[in-house]
């Protein structure tokens, strides 16, 4: 039985033997493998042999065809719990799998074709309703954490701090260091926290410059979580605390001048 299709038709083999099985009305769990080969063997010849990629596919499966027609003439095959093995059952579970991901590829571009039909509007809230809040809960954004290992850490990384001085050079006199801002600090860690959403306390204080910003960026911290801007986060036990902003990536409401906003987010080092 001869049938007239042609190469695009098909993705590929597998592609081809599903057209064959619908064509013929037959049973996927039941294929008749001499009849399915025949047909095969007969589109094989008349395909265009000059791309040896998806020529070479197409052979392949007619070689497995072959296989299996001659596996079906031989008597059953039996396995270890002593039950006959269908030579066609590795081709029927290509097939099954095949035909599932044909289907869902076409769901996909049905859904793809059904964007175009889309239109989004820009968003058109209230501002009474963009700029509400809920009433922070404190049990909530500490999420298990207690001031007391928030404290902890506090103490560990001012202990560092000391560790830095040198006892012999700081004999020499004192420098004068620059006077460390509450306001400017909310504005840095607010800044910092909403554009890398999550960030380590720890880190964020040992990268404080001396003692003075380590307090300021501390209080600053607790703050922030009063406020319901940020909250802490311990996955275990003795991990790490993570700060993480609750605000919107493209919020803008904080008060200050352009340069300490550009030095807040410039980096952890900034002040």
């Amino acid at each position: 039985m001869s049938i007239s299709v042609k190469l695009q038709v098909f993705e590929g083999p597998l592609d081809l033997l599903l057209h064959l099985i619908d064509k013929n009305k037959i049973d996927i769990y039941d294929i008749p493998i001499a009849e399915i080969t025949d047909q095969y063997l007969d589109y094989v010849r008349k395909m265009d042999h000059e791309d040896m990629d998806v020529t070479s596919e197409f052979m392949v499966m007619a070689a497995t065809l072959i296989d299996i027609k001659c596996r079906m003439l031989l008597p059953k095959e039996v396995n270890e719990e002593g039950e006959e093995e269908d030579p066609r059952e590795d081709l029927v579970r290509q097939l099954l799998e095949y035909k599932a991901y044909k289907a869902m590829a076409g769901e996909l571009r049905t859904c793809m074709e059904d964007t175009g039909d889309l239109v989004c509007r820009t968003q058109s809230l209230p501002q009474e309703v963009r700029v509400f809040r809920p009433k922070a809960d404190p049990e909530e954004l500490l999420a298990g954490m207690t001031l007391e290992k928030l404290h902890e850490i506090f103490r560990f990384v001012l202990q560092r701090q000391e560790d830095k001085i040198d006892p012999i050079r700081s004999k020499f006199g004192q420098i004068e260091k620059e006077a460390v801002s509450l306001p400017d600090k909310l504005d840095f860690v607010e800044i910092y926290t909403r554009k890398k959403r999550k960030v380590s306390f720890r880190k964020l204080l040992e990268n404080q410059r001396g003692r003075m910003q380590v307090v300021v960026t501390f209080l600053a911290v607790l703050e922030l979580m009063k406020l319901g801007k940020i909250r802490a986060r311990q996955d275990s036990a003795f991990g790490d605390i993570e700060l993480e902003s609750l605000e919107d990536t493209h919020e803008t409401g904080l008060v200050g001048d352009s340069y300490r906003m550009e030095e807040a987010v410039g980096g952890e080092n900034a002040y």
